[in-house]
């Protein structure tokens, strides 16, 4: 249980707004009548602030607006005052040219907004894959109590007697597409049925990945993070984070004593054994050093090599997904089967430890979570590769991939840019072979601008029409956590600011050795020195404004990609505001 550390009423944060007798309190009460409330409907009383990132172009959280309205219930229910505050909406879909440009711009808002107002404690609404790692970020810079709310994910999708999942079959379907064997009418039923209602996607895409980060940290309410976004369920979830919230305002339990190095190891073991998206680097590292953790890419990759991927769910999975992940026991079965590797000691938002939370979570369905004896893979999720290539590091998604790609050695065909990509895989006369190694660059955190989920390149459309479906790829971009294949992302330095993938040239023989962590360019390093010499830096992608911002100051993705001046340790803390 949370130690006994009680706040009261004159000791509430929003108390230098509303308490003192004086003409700014005059002010800010009187405002507060203006909007329609009495005194005694706010004064001495935790202010919860209900951040929504609800937006109508933003399908995942298209059933925030009552979901606030659940939240705000339970705030009242349990003595607080509820207030909802609309914050950046980062969608998957339709935010370009990519939401990740956006990601740090929503922790900045969210830390602002907290350490401007008069809150005393915050619950988060996000989902969507951005959404949870930047409100999360921001929350823990801004210091008080926080529960987050996940969006939950969508119902399984269905057409023509089969289930689809989201993201995962949209690639699959469009190589069948590709190679003629979709019909018009096939693709259109397909597009209306693989998105059936409110939610995230319901693989084990980035927004499932990074809920359960966030469930497994102990940011959530005790396995919320499974619970569908249809469900009834999710409505009473709502209401318990309102009620929550306000015990956690008196019990003063903030942020701090949750998001630990244990409960940052606990998360990332967790995602491991999910079958995470590759997404999940960077986001956990940017969440971690915001916290004071220094999580890296050998710890990450350390615990890939010795944590089973148990979720039998999509893309790393082969048959089921988060609806029947919900049913066979959710997030704390999971943890149930991983409890002897977990530091169970560790608190969360409930109040309780880990442990606490974990008691009495049952395994329904034995297939869709797995016994440790019996794992999808016997490997985590993901793989942290290093080498000439990427000498800071790049990922890879193992069990997502053909494993005849795990040692592979071919010639390098290299796109400066997607538009030229796009163009030449659409060349049924490409000269192409299954050996080639298909290489984007120019894409990553300065050079995508915001290193879009370009990641997945699509085979050429000669191998497809050859029955080929897979092939080695490498980027300094993301790639969507519904996709699969045997792609090298997240190359880092990124070319665009002169890394070792900016020298590769097509032709050159690139050697990938995932039993050993390489990645190659079997170039001699004379010639790389010459490239290395005569390479010219491109152009900036902004000359003002947020871009202009963003690319002077985001990390490269080995440190997460948040900017530098916002981690932890650039400068003092930020000091309560002052009120005159």
């Amino acid at each position: 249980m949370a130690e006994t550390r009680r706040k009261t009423s004159d000791t509430l944060r929003s108390a230098r707004w509303f308490a003192p007798d004086d003409l700014r309190s005059f002010g800010h009460r009187s405002r507060m009548m203006q909007l329609g409330y009495a005194e005694e409907d706010f004064r001495d009383k935790p202010i919860i602030g209900v951040l929504n990132t609800w937006s109508e172009l933003n399908s995942c959280h298209g059933h925030f607006r009552e979901r606030a309205q659940d939240v705000k219930r339970g705030v009242a229910q349990a003595g607080g005052f509820a207030v909802e505050l609309p914050s950046l909406s980062v969608d998957e879909s339709f935010t370009k040219p990519t939401s990740m440009l956006y990601r740090n711009m929503l922790a900045m808002e969210t830390e602002e907004m907290i350490r401007s107002h008069p809150l005393d404690g915050v619950v988060l609404m996000g989902g969507c894959d951005k959404t949870t790692p930047g409100l999360v970020m921001g929350a823990l810079t801004a210091g008080v109590p926080m529960i987050y709310l996940p969006a939950g994910p969508m119902l399984r999708g269905h057409y023509a007697g089969k289930i689809l999942g989201s993201g995962s079959d949209a690639w699959k379907y469009w190589d069948e597409r590709r190679a003629g064997n979709i019909t018009d009418e096939e693709w259109l039923g397909i597009q209306g049925g693989i998105a059936r209602s409110v939610g995230t996607c319901m693989t084990m895409g980035t927004a499932s990945t990074m809920t359960a980060i966030a469930d497994a940290m102990g940011l959530t309410l005790p396995g919320a993070s499974s619970i569908p976004a249809a469900d009834s369920g999710h409505q009473r979830m709502a209401s318990a984070c309102g009620r929550r919230i306000v015990d956690m305002v008196w019990e003063d339990l903030t942020p701090d004593r949750i998001v630990t190095e244990a409960a940052v190891r606990n998360a990332a073991i967790v995602a491991m054994a999910t079958g995470c998206s590759t997404n999940a680097v960077v986001h956990i590292i940017a969440m971690a050093r915001r916290a004071g953790v220094e999580l890296t890419l050998n710890d990450l990759d350390e615990l890939g090599r010795t944590t089973p991927l148990i979720a039998n769910v999509r893309p790393s999975g082969k048959d089921y997904l988060m609806e029947d992940f919900f049913y066979a026991g959710g997030l704390r079965a999971l943890m149930k089967q991983l409890e002897e590797r977990l530091d169970t000691s560790c608190l969360t938002v409930s109040g309780q430890t880990l442990g606490a939370c974990l008691e009495g979570a049952v395994v329904y369905n034995d297939d869709v979570i797995r016994p440790l004896s019996n794992p999808v893979y016997h490997e985590g999720s993901l793989a942290l590769l290093r080498g000439n290539l990427c000498p800071d590091g790049a990922v890879i998604k193992p069990a997502a991939c053909d494993p005849r790609f795990h040692v592979h050695e071919g010639p390098a065909l290299v796109f400066d840019s997607y538009p030229e990509m796009k163009k030449a895989i659409d060349d049924e006369n490409l000269d192409v072979t299954p050996d080639h190694v298909l290489v984007l660059r120019n894409a990553g955190p300065q050079g995508g601008p915001g290193m879009p989920e370009w990641g997945m390149l699509p085979i050429p459309k000669a191998l497809i029409k050859q029955g080929h479906r897979d092939m080695l790829r490498i980027s300094d971009a993301r790639m969507s956590g519904t996709s699969y294949g045997a792609c090298v992302l997240h190359v880092a330095p990124e070319s665009f600011v002169g890394g070792a993938l900016a020298l590769l040239n097509t032709g050159d023989i690139v050697r990938l050795d995932l039993p050993n962590r390489r990645l190659d360019m079997l170039v001699d390093e004379a010639e790389l020195d010459a490239r290395r010499a005569a390479w010219t830096p491109p152009e900036p992608r902004y000359g003002r404004g947020y871009g202009w911002m963003f690319s002077r100051h985001v990390t490269q993705a080995d440190k997460g990609c948040d900017f530098d001046y916002l981690e932890r340790g650039f400068g003092p803390a930020v000091p309560e505001p002052d009120i005159f």
